[in-house]
């Protein structure tokens, strides 16, 4: 009864900081920014040290756009740099980084760009306001286009996961096959649950503690302190950076019935995000070229959980839409 009477208290808690938060006036800034000087160096600390347990990058590219600068490292072999490329776009707050599970799994059959998303924290610089999804869109078109990479095969995250079908909405002509990892907005609506937990795991004022606690909740119950490097580089971008991103463009059932792109969908049953069973059902039901499956046990860090088992789904599908 007592365990129960302090959940209870922690979400009341949590219920009460999302309320006023909502109520915060939003600053006038429109690019998206660190904090402080101090919250950029905490943040820069966090990111190097978990670069530092990705495999060595071949190059590093620092691509100018109309929207800013992004940040995209290339991994590969010898014997695969002839190959069609994936091109990995991380979670919200996440960065390079996170793919750290998959990175080399990936490159044994692979090379591999991965992406800093342009206006979340990470390496990448925006320098102007991006408005609205075609937007989001054409920074990553472009991104693709000055790489010179004529057909490339996307791989997203959650929100990554949103912006490499956002791409294929608006510009789908270099992409030849899509893999989504429990990706929000697409096949399914965002869980009242968890936009109630997002709010204060991303508000500085919350206690680093419970700001932990709610990114643990949200990934499933990973850890999110700091002895994980990832999971403090999560942490130290929700708390030093505002992001200053338009919101996420749900997908319309024209929209889907719009794609053509194979994709594949690897959905988590235990996701806190949406509904797994009715976005696997959506996904069938508009997709006309769709793999889409719910994953047994997995929660939104799928791609962490099941690393082997997921690079080796995304392996076989992009081996058959080479």
């Amino acid at each position: 009864m007592l365990i129960l009477k302090r959940v209870l208290l922690i979400i009341t808690i949590i219920i009460a900081i999302s309320i006023v938060f909502l109520f915060i006036p939003k600053d006038s800034n429109k690019l998206g920014y660190f904090v402080s000087e101090e919250g950029e160096k905490d943040f820069m600390l966090a990111y190097n040290e978990a670069m530092g347990i990705l495999p060595p990058t071949d190059k590093t590219f620092n691509v100018e756009t109309d929207y800013g600068t992004v940040r995209v490292y290339y991994f590969t072999t010898e014997e695969n740099r002839h190959k069609e490329p994936v091109i990995l776009l991380h979670g919200r707050s996440a960065s390079t980084p996170m793919w750290e599970a998959n990175l080399a799994g990936l490159m044994e059959e692979r090379p591999v760009y991965s992406v800093d998303l342009l206006g979340e924290p990470g390496m990448s610089i925006q320098k102007e306001p991006i408005n609205d999804s075609q937007q989001q869109a054409e920074w990553l078109r472009e991104v693709i286009a000055k790489l010179e990479l004529e057909r490339v095969h996307l791989v997203g995250v959650s929100i990554g996961g949103w912006t490499a079908m956002n791409l294929v909405r608006f510009y789908p002509e270099r992409i030849a096959s899509v893999s989504l990892l429990d990706p929000v907005f697409v096949f399914a609506p965002i869980s009242l649950k968890a936009i109630a937990i997002s709010i204060p795991a991303s508000v500085p004022l919350v206690p680093k503690p419970i700001r932990e606690k709610m990114l643990s909740v949200i990934s499933g119950g990973a850890k999110t302190d700091d002895s994980e490097p990832v999971a403090k580089l999560i942490e130290a971008g929700m708390r030093n950076y505002k992001i200053k991103l338009p919101s996420p463009q749900s997908f319309s059932v024209e929209d889907l019935q719009g794609i053509e792109v194979p994709v594949l969908a690897l959905m988590a049953e235990k996701s806190f995000m949406h509904n797994s069973e009715k976005a696997v059902e959506t996904g069938k039901t508009h997709v006309k070229n769709i793999e889409i499956e719910n994953w047994k046990n997995a929660s939104h860090a799928i791609n962490g959980e099941f690393s082997a088992e997921v690079n080796a789904r995304i392996l076989e599908f992009v081996e058959k839409h080479k």
